[in-house]
């Protein structure tokens, strides 16, 4: 932007991926959220370049060649290789990744690249940047490769690193041909045990049929087809591996991989193979190696260097499969990644927590620390002053920062923090935290931050804090709550008060105040009731907004713009109290990805903002549309969090979310904003000698501050807290009953406010305690004398005893507690009504799908005298579907059978008629032979429900035959049910028949035993619950133990249907003149029944009782004669009639048992019945069970035939493009042996007798000492010769050697060809034609070797 200038990256904090590569010998390079720093390990100063592309996704660096790679973090990203030290882009590589990369690795010994991308492909790609060229690349190479490395001693070897494979990709290269081929080395198991190679079952194991058919691989059983199926394994087949964490080449092309097991292994590719180096399970492996693991790995020609989290470093001597320490390092922190500089005098050790050491192998027991930057993400980063930037971070480290972006001084403060503000009067921080607290940490001595006072205000996060402009009051909120403190030190931050914003939680605060006025003013933004009328009028959505001069600037997050809005104020200059709706007067593009943040620059003029997108753009208050922008930050990692403007507004310092740095940004000023520039400085200038004076008074005051015990914090490493809600101001005594107790945030010290009101309640205490005494004995005397009177009201008579409610004083609270116990018995009714009616709900679900959609329900018969029980068949409605498919089945074999007999039937050209009879003979019994396949071994035609539509169990071959054959099954199965149940109906009815007659006969019984006057048990049979099942589904009255509640209503409703009851046996029971004579006269009965000779009596004169027999007469003793033999009479009759009634009960009885038994030996032969159906149902179901499995079984191997075929058609187009490719290089191969030919042809024309004839001219002597000359070549060819057997140390110098040989060898011939080797005596000219003759004869050489 013309009016302000450009922005600038000035330095950058923080360190997060834990990865750091060399750019060369003594400078070291890592990511910083979306930049790169440059660590010169000698100086330790460090140098910023920001990302080329879009975010840092992977980067890596070359030592040898002095470049940096790394990638960008959008869709279809690309990779950047820049140049050391002018750090200029070289190329840009396009390449055919979508998402992102996760790895990459540059060659030492060429301009190689190799790179891994993710989702969707999952493609390696090997790159030559210095042409920008692919030179070969391998689609789906692996899902899991985090970790990418060039063999250092030949870069046709690349090692993948994977969560649990390693992965060898071998180029293979002919003329400009190459080819990634792959070599996959199997980890041990994860006990250390070696197992095999585990492959896909994608073979049969052998060729022999078992009982169940074919053996089938488990992807032709899965469905699987094509790469799916080749990689299948079944995950109870899996073996658990161990797993990577580092892997490093060997000189001899072996691979060192550590294990997050703590096994050190030695892997062979070539082999391949792969050896346990170091097992920590076994008995005498090494107790110093066992802590540790091996999760970093670095090879020196002193030994191999490990390290891991144990906080030690060990320098490894490995002979064979003997591992031994030759020299341990201690570190003060685990170590997650070592690496060396490029000439091996350095190795740099990275801890977990952001510390960079230093070891010079060449120094035993040297360690230095290069770097303390810790990682994790900032919380809020502040300025104080011009030239002096504080942050702190989330778990609670403060950090101080000079301009320059060193770290002048740290304070770790132990707890969770959540925002930050510097006072621009006075040299501190205050921070806010996560548990409610405010913490003063003192700044004003360089280097020793100090925490000077703790305040808790809040049960909940501090959300915003903020100063006004000059020093004098600090305000914070937390949720709706705002606090106001004196910003001084001299008045020990005393809290002015506090207020409760309408909206909830409060967004961000601004200040703005003028100088030479008292006057503050505060803008909070709280969110508001949405209207969609509205359309974002007013600020609605907004995330953040600042107080200018009579104007505020906003962001709407709902519209992503940036609005200004003007201050409303009345005639006075206040504004005004009441509301108002205010409109934005201006409105301009905003960012894209939010919720953005806004500041102010100290002089008002300028606006700076960033967002989740990571861009931070500064423009004029007066013209907001046009602005300077730069990416600070990952849009991927959730942009930036923090901002903040330097006091002279030339420098601004932004925290990011989620990728842990801190970035120092610099306004560089064009011509044209000069002058905008220089207004800030004089602003910033006339600020600090108007608060010269203040600032040091106030530092003085701070600096007699001591720490004091107002109040403790939490525990660092509690979490975050949710979205608790709490108490309203006017109970802010109480902890809100929705706050978990359980919180390790939540402190229970008392707050500011709650300190108050306890000082407030004290006071109030003293100052009626005397009136609250009064209170109280006036309140005993009229509790004792409501004691006295209801004991005499115990002692009154009923008639003028009061009720124990009359003597109640507080009838309103005895009211209110009856409706809060109506409430609560409604509330428990409620719930015991829903939950009733939830089970009455399932209750019908499981009636409607058990019992009523059953066609037959499930019942059963209990013998009378036997345990036998038989069961029918439930059965439900069959489906139309189902009948439909029958009936389909039936036709189709219908016309199958009168197909067959028709042509059975046709005339045939016969040799003899007698052929031809047999023919017919055969066609008219074919039906029969059929059915008879089709039921042997089943009992269903002896039960009579066969189908004769079943096919020949001999003749299934078809998929649509066994499928109609399962039809034709089911039906079988459904008429053998039905059929069963008809008998079961039958017996059913049978024993309905038995039980009634013999309830008759019991009925009978009864009467004789009364007539009898005997005392029997009657054996009376009943149902049980399994012939009655319909029981399980109503409850009687009996079956409840408890008494039935009833509601009122149901009391009055049952107390009328009692009266009506009684009222209609009364009318009954009337007066009825020809019942009542009939009962006089007969006893009721018409007829005198049999039964009654029994109760018949033969009265005994009165004489015989009043009179002795001596005084009896005739008349009466003769009366006495009848009155003896009529009661004789009456005595046989009566034995004769009970040995009647006793013979016919023993009839009855007999009856009842001979009938029982006889239904006894049915239900047997029904048993039996039911065990031939289940036999034949059985049957049926094997036979379907045979023919799923068969039709299983068949589709399996069609998907194992697809499966072939596919295999088939990958290995022809593998074959033919191997025939194709193989084509292409044999004719480059014939070509290379032609012009290999041709050379080794020129070079022997140029030897020997052909070098003698191009120098026919000259004498025979002076030829052959040009001949010796001609044969001499430099030492250059002699030290590449003596390469290979260099160790690693030397493998970068013997890599470029390698590469620019034929150079190297061409400037040695110059020093040769050089007129001072001219021999003595010879001709100039001839001298000159002999160097070109012999440089052609290297050139040739060269090309021969190569």
């Amino acid at each position: 932007m013309d009016e302000i200038g450009s922005l600038e990256v000035r330095w950058a904090q923080g360190f997060a991926k834990q990865r750091v590569v060399f750019i060369d010998t003594i400078t070291a390079c890592y990511t910083c959220g979306n930049h790169i720093v440059f660590l010169n390990i000698d100086s330790k100063k460090r140098t910023v370049l920001q990302s080329p592309g879009k975010g840092i996704g992977a980067f890596t660096a070359s030592g040898t060649s002095r470049v940096l790679a790394v990638s960008e973090q959008r869709l279809n990203p690309s990779i950047f290789v820049l140049s050391y030290p002018e750090r200029k882009l070289k190329h840009e590589l396009k390449g055919t990744a979508t998402l992102d990369y996760t790895s990459l690795a540059l060659s030492d010994v060429g301009p190689y690249l190799c790179c891994y991308s993710s989702l969707p492909d999952h493609t390696i790609t090997v790159w030559n940047w210095e042409n920008a060229e692919i030179i070969c690349t391998q689609p789906q190479a692996g899902k899991d490769v985090i970790y990418l490395v060039f063999n250092p001693m030949n870069w046709q070897q690349i090692c993948a690193l994977g969560s649990k494979t390693l992965t060898v990709w071998n180029i293979e290269k002919s003329d400009t041909h190459h080819i990634l081929m792959k070599r996959e080395l199997h980890l041990p198991a994860a006990d250390g045990s070696l197992i095999e190679r585990e492959g896909p079952p994608s073979h049969i194991v052998n060729g022999r049929l078992t009982y169940w058919g074919p053996q089938m691989p488990a992807s032709a059983i899965a469905g699987l087809k094509g790469v799916r199926a080749d990689g299948f394994m079944p995950q109870e087949r899996r073996t658990p591996r161990l797993t990577p964490l580092a892997a490093c080449w060997t000189p001899a092309a072996e691979l060192y991989v550590g294990c997050q097991e703590g096994y050190l292994l030695l892997a062979n590719p070539d082999a391949p193979s792969v050896r346990i180096l170091y097992n920590p399970t076994a008995p005498d492996a090494n107790p110093e190696l066992k802590d540790g693991g091996f999760q970093s790995l670095a090879l020196h020609s002193d030994g191999l260097y490990v390290a891991g989290k144990d906080r030690l470093l060990h320098c490894l001597k490995v002979n064979g499969t003997r591992v031994e320490i030759s020299q341990t390092l201690e570190v003060e922190e685990a170590i997650r990644t070592v690496v060396f500089s490029p000439d091996y005098n350095s190795l740099l050790l990275v801890s977990s927590s952001g510390q960079i050491y230093r070891h010079q192998p060449l120094k035993p027991g040297s360690m230095e620390n290069i770097l303390d930057v810790l990682t994790g993400g900032f919380a809020a980063a502040a300025s104080m002053g011009q030239d002096t930037f504080v942050s702190v971070r989330e778990c609670g480290e403060l950090q101080q920062w000079s301009s320059e972006g060193d770290l002048t001084g740290s304070l770790s403060l132990r707890t969770q923090v959540s925002c930050l503000a510097c006072c621009p009067a006075s040299h501190y921080a205050a921070i806010g935290t996560l548990s409610g607290h405010l913490l003063f940490v003192d700044l004003s001595s360089a280097g020793r931050p100090r925490l000077v006072l703790k305040i808790h205000l809040y049960r909940r996060p501090v959300d915003c804090l903020v100063f006004d402009e000059g020093g004098n009051i600090l305000v914070c909120a937390s949720d709706s709550h705002i606090f106001l403190l004196d910003a001084k030190p001299s008045k020990t931050f005393a809290v002015i008060g506090y207020t409760v914003a309408p909206g909830r939680p409060v967004l961000s605060l601004s200040t703005q105040h003028k100088r030479g006025s008292e006057r503050v003013q505060v803008l909070a933004l709280c969110p508001g009731p949405k209207d969609p009328k509205n359309g974002g009028g007013g600020g609605g959505g907004g995330s953040s907004c600042v107080l200018g001069v009579g104007e505020i600037f906003a962001c709407c997050e709902e519209l992503k713009t940036l609005q200004r809005f003007k201050v409303p104020q009345d005639a006075g200059g206040v504004p005004g109290p009441t509301v108002c709706q205010l409109g934005p007067e201006e409105e301009v593009e905003g960012h894209p990805l939010g919720p953005s943040l806004l500041a102010l620059s100290p002089h008002g003029s300028w606006l700076a903002s960033v967002g989740r997108d990571g861009l931070l753009r500064l423009r004029t208050t007066a013209a907001l549309d046009r602005y300077a922008e730069i990416e600070c930050h990952s849009c991927r990692l959730g942009g930036a969090g923090g901002l903040s403007f330097s006091a002279d507004g030339q420098t601004l310092v932004t925290a990011g979310l989620g990728d842990g740095s801190l970035v120092c940004t610099r306004l560089r000023t064009e011509t044209s904003g000069s002058s905008e520039a220089g207004e800030a400085t004089y602003y910033c200038q006339s600020a600090a000698r108007q608060l010269e004076n203040v600032l040091k008074v106030e530092n003085a005051a701070l600096g007699a501050m001591t720490e004091g015990p107002q109040g403790s914090l939490p525990p660092l490493g509690s979490p975050r807290p949710g979205t608790e809600e709490v108490s309203e101001v006017s109970d802010a005594t109480e902890m809100s009953p929705e706050l978990d107790e359980g919180d390790p945030n939540l402190t229970f010290d008392p707050t500011w406010l709650e300190t108050r009101e306890e000082a407030v309640l004290e006071a109030e205490q003293q100052r009626y305690s005397e009136k609250k005494e009064e209170i109280r004995k006036g309140i005993k005397q009229l509790l004792d004398t409501s004691g006295e009177r209801m004991r005499a009201n115990e002692e009154l008579p009923d008639i003028w005893r009061l009720d124990g409610h009359e003597f109640n004083l507080d009838v309103g609270e005895q009211r209110r507690l009856e409706v809060d116990g109506e409430r609560e018995v409604a509330t428990v009714r409620e719930e015991i009504e829903m939950g009733n009616l939830a089970k009455s709900y399932l209750r019908e679900l499981l009636k409607r799908d058990c019992w009523d959609s059953m066609k037959v329900k499930g019942k059963a018969i209990k013998g009378f005298h036997s345990v036998l029980e038989v069961k029918n068949y439930p059965m439900k409605e069959r489906t139309e579907k189902e009948l439909d498919d029958l009936l389909r089945v039936e036709s189709i074999r219908a016309i199958e059978t009168a197909n067959r007999i028709t042509q059975q039937d046709v005339p045939h050209r016969r040799p003899s008629g007698g052929e031809e009879g047999e023919e017919g003979e055969e066609g008219e019994g074919g039906g029969y032979d059929v059915q008879a396949a089709a039921l042997t071994g089943s009992f269903a035609g002896q039960l009579g429900c066969s189908n004769l539509h079943l096919y020949d169990q001999f003749n299934l071959h078809v998929t649509e035959q066994k499928i109609n054959q399962i039809t034709l099954l089911q039906d079988v199965i459904c008429k053998v049910k039905k059929a069963f149940n008809g008998e079961f109906d039958g017996v059913r009815k049978q024993k309905e028949q038995e039980m009634s007659r013999v309830r008759e006969k019991n009925r009978r019984m009864a009467e004789i035993m009364g007539d009898l006057e005997a005392n029997q048990e009657l054996w009376e049979p009943t149902l049980g619950d399994s012939e009655q099942p319909e029981r399980a589904l109503t409850v009687e009255d009996s079956e409840v133990g408890l008494e039935k509640y009833l509601t009122p209503q149901q009391k009055k409703i049952e107390e009328e249907k009692k009266k009506l009851e009684e009222q209609m046996l009364l009318a009954a029971k009337g007066d009825n003149s020809r019942d009542r004579g009939l009962g006089d006269m007969m006893g009721g009965a018409i007829q005198v029944k049999k039964e009654d000779i029994l109760k018949k009596e033969v009265i005994q004169p009165e004489f015989a009782v009043s009179k002795p027999e001596l005084q009896w007469s005739d008349e009466e003793k003769k009366i006495y004669k009848d009155y003896e033999k009529k009661a004789k009479d009456l005595s046989e009759e009566q034995d004769k009639y009970k040995k009647t009634l006793e013979s016919e009960m023993k009839k009855m009885q007999a009856s009842i048992l001979e009938s029982t038994q006889g239904f006894d030996e049915v239900l047997a032969k029904l048993f039996e019945r039911k065990l031939k159906s289940e036999t034949v149902i059985y049957q049926e179901e094997l036979k379907i069970a045979h023919l799923v499995y068969s039709m299983l079984i068949e589709e399996e191997i069609r998907n194992r035939e697809r499966e072939l075929v596919l295999s088939m058609e990958r290995r022809r187009a593998d074959k033919n493009a191997i025939v194709e490719e193989l084509r292409n290089v044999s004719e480059g191969v014939e070509l290379c042996r032609k012009a290999y030919d041709n050379v080794v042809a020129e070079d022997r024309v140029t030897s020997g007798q052909g070098f003698r004839k191009q120098f026919f001219d000259v004498q025979a002597h002076v030829v052959d000492h040009l001949y010796k000359l001609f044969k001499h070549r430099p030492r250059v060819q002699r030290m590449r010769d003596q390469a290979d057997n260099k160790p690693l140390i030397s493998a970068s110098r013997w890599a470029g050697a390698a590469s620019d040989g034929l150079g190297q060898m061409l400037q040695a011939m110059e020093e040769l060809d050089s007129p001072e080797n001219t021999p003595a005596g010879l001709e100039p000219t001839v001298w000159e034609r002999f160097c070109l003759v012999r440089r052609a004869k290297v050139e040739g050489e060269q090309q021969v070797e190569s």
